[in-house]
């Protein structure tokens, strides 16, 4: 960058001007629930982080895996706008080297869908413009990552979280922070340039009896090893993208998620909703729908 009074020719001053290509995006707001809920970061400081702020939400890019690491947005439940239509395309954030992002040659020609990390809606809130604005961030490629193309009831489950909990909420503003991330693993299959995360995981926080609370959940996609491991891992065939299973949804400890990311996740593991002494057979808790989920300590 030429520095302001930077001499140019004729012995004239010349101003250069820093142009934010995304201007005005504020990102998450810790404080959005009234108690402070930071955004998640890695915990060792020698893991590489890029913080991206967009409408209501923030990426916290994973340069080194070309994805997020985590992903946290605000959710005013009250103010959603509900008919807000998916035009928008796919797009480079850029802030940040292309090639620390994972663009479309990923998804190209295969079985894998770019899987919105922030859900399209949730930052979808407050007037028009705002709204709308939101709406294109998403799809940024630093808000996505591979998931598997098969709809199911793993994943329909998934999808609605947010909903569900909003509606638990709705005496209590129907506020909602929601942070969101793929499990980013050394073991993850490569592919096109990429590692395939196999495991997504979500806490959700909000205010419950004037305290705040939060619960955990896992979306786990890995494929089925009573095949061959090897095979199932590295992909049956050569230059395809690793074979994926079906979607399975958990309620897990908060706690539990903070030891598969190494990410610092604040106050949440101690504002769990889900009980702290289980029996290790029931830690996690598969969903077959929202009905399941405990809300009680």
């Amino acid at each position: 960058m030429i520095p302001s009074d930077s001499p140019q020719s004729g012995g004239a001053t010349a101003r250069t001007e820093s142009r934010d290509p995304l201007p005005d995006r504020a990102g998450y707001d810790e404080n959005f629930l009234g108690v402070p809920v930071p955004l998640p970061t890695p915990s060792s400081p020698d893991v590489p982080s890029v913080v991206l702020p967009y409408t209501h939400f923030t990426v916290v890019l994973r340069p080194d895996r070309r994805m997020a690491a985590a992903t946290a947005v605000c959710i005013d439940g009250r103010l959603l706008v509900e008919h807000v239509p998916r035009e928008s395309s796919w797009r480079f954030d850029p802030r940040l080297d292309e090639r620390h992002q994972s663009g479309d040659e990923v998804y190209r020609d295969n079985s894998l869908d770019k899987g919105h990390l922030v859900r399209r809606l949730d930052p979808v809130w407050g007037e028009a413009t705002e709204a709308n604005k939101a709406n294109a961030d998403t799809f940024h490629y630093t808000n996505a990552a591979p998931q598997a193309d098969v709809f199911n009831q793993g994943k329909q489950l998934w999808q609605g979280l947010e909903n569900f909990l909003l509606d638990h909420a709705a005496t209590f503003d129907r506020k909602l922070t929601v942070l969101t991330g793929p499990v980013l693993h050394d073991s993850d299959p490569p592919y096109r340039g990429v590692q395939v995360p196999l495991r997504f995981w979500k806490v959700a926080a909000f205010v419950q009896d004037g305290s705040l609370a939060a619960t955990a959940y896992v979306l786990d996609q890995s494929p089925d090893l009573t095949r061959d491991a090897e095979r199932a891992l590295a992909g049956a065939t050569p230059g395809a993208p690793p074979p994926l299973g079906a979607f399975r949804t958990f309620q897990v400890p908060v706690s539990d998620v903070v030891e598969l990311t190494s990410l610092d996740l604040g106050p949440l593991p101690a504002a769990d909703l889900m009980p702290a002494v289980r029996a290790p057979g029931e830690r996690w808790k598969r969903l077959a729908s929202h009905d399941d989920i405990m809300m009680q300590r």
